[in-house]
């Protein structure tokens, strides 16, 4: 039963007893036996509704219990999907937090490699600012290239030539050629100056003009410097440690590079001051090569020789496998007419073994003798 059909089922017992009691009041009783009818009827009804009103009860509470448990196991399971959705809302959060410190500490630490990057590229616009200590930086680019580059014995850093002169690196080379000698000083004043130029014509002219009379000059004093009959080369490298000063002077000052070739000084970058260098290098392996060209030679005729010997000793060990073959060949066919001539025999002693294989029988007097 459902709670409709319950409440139905009490407002009917109600509007019964409230019939009966209706009656009971306002009619009068003929007798007492009428009286005591109408009593039990009543009491009748009271035990049915009373009975009635148990069972309603009971259902009710059954109805309460199931409500109440349904309840619960629903707050259960939203408690269950809450605690569920929490969970899940602070492992995301957690995670968040911790991808974001990661990346706070990487932009710490790229504000970090920034700041060592400014100060260290303050540094080194401090130290081009400075002749001296550019032309040290220049000396050290120098220096790493051709060590990296040549052996120890080929270069010398800071050599005093013959006038007093003493240039920044010494590529001790054979005649010909002979010593080169190389220059890793650059004016960067000027060259500062036509960069910031830019594309202003009433600045760009007399920077363009003062960077090229810059670099003529310091062509000449290298080739009256490191230029010397006799004890040098007849020419010097002037070495450039920015590519991007290398790039402009060929770019735009064909005319100095040009007369750079005729004074036979080379202006070279760090790209090409390393293909230089691995020219050097190779023209000293060269040197080395013919210096013992005759202990080589000597070497290869003994080697000559040595293959001689091997190749009479194999052609030896040649014969010696042919009579060897020849050897075996005539064994094997000395043991075939053996193996024939075994096998001819056994035939024979078959032939005559086969009257003898039905034994006669013995006579009394070999019996006697038994």
């Amino acid at each position: 039963m459902d709670s409709l059909m319950i409440l139905a089922l009490v407002a009917a017992f109600i509007a019964l007893a409230v019939l009966g009691l209706f009656l009971v009041f306002n009619r009068r009783p003929q007798n007492d036996g009428e009286l005591s009818a109408l009593a039990g009827r009543l009491s009748q009804m009271a035990d049915s509704q009373a009975a009635v009103q148990a069972q309603i009860g009971e259902q009710l509470q059954a109805q309460e219990r199931l409500v109440a448990k349904a309840l619960d196991e629903r707050l259960e399971t939203f408690s269950q999907r809450v605690g569920e959705r929490l969970n899940e809302s602070a492992t995301k959060s957690h995670s968040a937090l911790t991808d974001l410190r990661e990346r706070l500490a990487v932009i710490d630490k790229a504000q970090q490699n920034l700041a060592e990057l400014s100060g260290q590229m303050v540094g080194l616009q401090d130290i081009l600012a400075n002749k001296q200590a550019r032309g040290a930086f220049g000396e050290i680019q120098l220096r790493d290239l051709v060590e990296a580059a040549l052996p120890p014995s080929a270069f010398t850093f800071q050599a005093t030539l013959g006038n007093g002169r003493r240039p920044d690196c010494l590529l001790q080379l054979p005649n010909p050629p002979g010593a080169i000698a190389i220059d890793a000083k650059f004016p960067l004043e000027s060259y500062e100056a036509l960069r910031a130029a830019g594309s202003d014509e009433a600045l760009l002219a007399p920077a363009r003009r003062a960077f090229a009379q810059d670099l003529r000059k310091h062509v000449q004093d290298i080739a009256a410097r490191y230029i010397l009959p006799g004890e040098t080369a007849e020419s010097a490298l002037l070495f450039l440690p920015s590519e991007a000063v290398y790039a402009e002077l060929h770019a735009n000052f064909r005319g100095v590079v040009e007369e750079s070739y005729k004074a036979r000084i080379w202006i070279v970058s760090p790209t090409t001051l390393m293909a230089t260098l691995n020219t050097v290098r190779a023209v000293l392996k060269d040197v080395r090569m013919r210096e013992q060209a005759n202990i080589i030679q000597t070497e290869v005729e003994k080697m000559m020789g040595d293959v001689l010997r091997l190749d009479k000793r194999v052609n030896n060990l040649e014969s010696h496998f042919e009579l060897a073959r020849r050897d075996i060949q005539e064994i094997r066919t000395s043991s075939g007419k053996i193996l024939r001539r075994g096998e001819k025999i056994g035939e024979l002693e078959l032939e005559e073994a086969e009257p003898a294989l039905e034994p006669a029988s013995p006579t009394p007097e070999q019996i006697t003798r038994h």
